[in-house]
């Protein structure tokens, strides 16, 4: 297999259909393909006609997010191409070959819609949102929330993705040393249907998972570097302190009774160890949890 083309979807029984459609006549002339619909919990008919469509199609119990919904389509996709585009109809299937194109100079490539079709606000928090990305992970890619994107399946060996993390998958293959590039696509007006997401959960739930990011990105895999140097400060501090008031009690014989500097030598001796101490077991704590729990169930077609 060849190519595996991922969307996920939910609430989208007015898009699905011509999408699919398109997809194929886009597919067919480039060589063996699979499409792979993951269907995130729809209260509407886009599970039944998804099942119409001679498709590979996965249900999840509830709504568990996009994220989710990709993992799903990585994890069973076969081709040694992975495609990614939004159930919505937004994505231009007709960019994919031109984005395949540039997989011969790169390892991931990211759709770039230059002109949105989308209202004023919800432009304008994106550019807000590019711009934190610049500033915090250095990103030089201008539309990581386009769906759209083509990924040579071995990048994606070993990324997992969860919360809201499908809006830096690109980000976490170019961490583990892939090049990735974008190129300008179409972006068309919703056929139907309507966001699932508002602008306010989009920067809040956004802003949230870059710092996470730029955690991984900074501290991967030694989150004791950034939890142990607050805790050697606070040791640090603590100490000295404790000195001083050694030096003030035992030396100047004064005395400390109403004086604040032994209980602060306390508090800042106690933080500097729980703050190494979680340095030690954070990184455990959090790949184990999600190592060990699923992030989705497949309801049984």
């Amino acid at each position: 297999m060849k190519y595996s083309v991922v969307i996920p979807v939910h609430n989208e029984s007015a898009t699905i259909v011509p999408l699919i459609s398109e997809i194929k006549s886009v597919m067919q002339p480039l060589g063996s393909y699979e499409i792979l619909v993951i269907d995130d919990g729809s209260t509407d008919a886009t599970l039944p006609l998804v099942q119409s469509l001679s498709v590979k199609t996965f249900s999840f119990t509830k709504n568990y997010g996009q994220s989710a919904a990709l993992q799903c389509g990585f994890d069973h996709a076969k081709g040694d191409i992975i495609i990614t585009l939004d159930g919505d109809g937004q994505n231009d299937p007709r960019d994919i070959p031109r984005m395949l194109s540039a997989l011969d100079l790169f390892d991931a490539v990211a759709g770039w819609r230059a002109q949105r079709r989308d209202g004023v606000s919800k432009v304008i928090a994106s550019r807000l949102m590019w711009f934190m990305r610049y500033i915090v992970l250095q990103d030089p890619l201008r539309d990581a929330g386009c769906g759209l994107k083509v990924m040579k399946q071995h990048c994606l060996q070993n990324i997992e993705i969860y919360g809201e993390l499908h809006r830096f998958i690109l980000e976490l293959v170019a961490m583990k040393g892939y090049r990735v590039s974008e190129v300008p696509v179409r972006h068309r007006p919703r056929r139907g249907g309507k966001t699932h997401y508002s602008n306010l959960d989009r920067a809040i739930k956004g802003n949230l998972d870059l710092f996470m990011v730029w955690f991984w990105k900074k501290y991967a895999g030694r989150p004791l570097h950034i939890l142990g140097f607050g805790g050697f400060l606070f040791f640090v501090v603590g100490s000295l302190i404790g000195v001083y008031a050694v030096y003030l009690k035992f030396i100047l014989d004064k005395d400390l009774s109403n004086s604040v500097f032994p209980l602060l030598s306390v508090f800042l001796l106690l933080a500097g160890i729980q703050f190494v101490t979680a340095g030690l077991l954070f990184d455990i704590v959090i790949r184990n949890y999600y190592r060990d729990k699923p992030r989705y169930e497949l309801r049984t077609l």
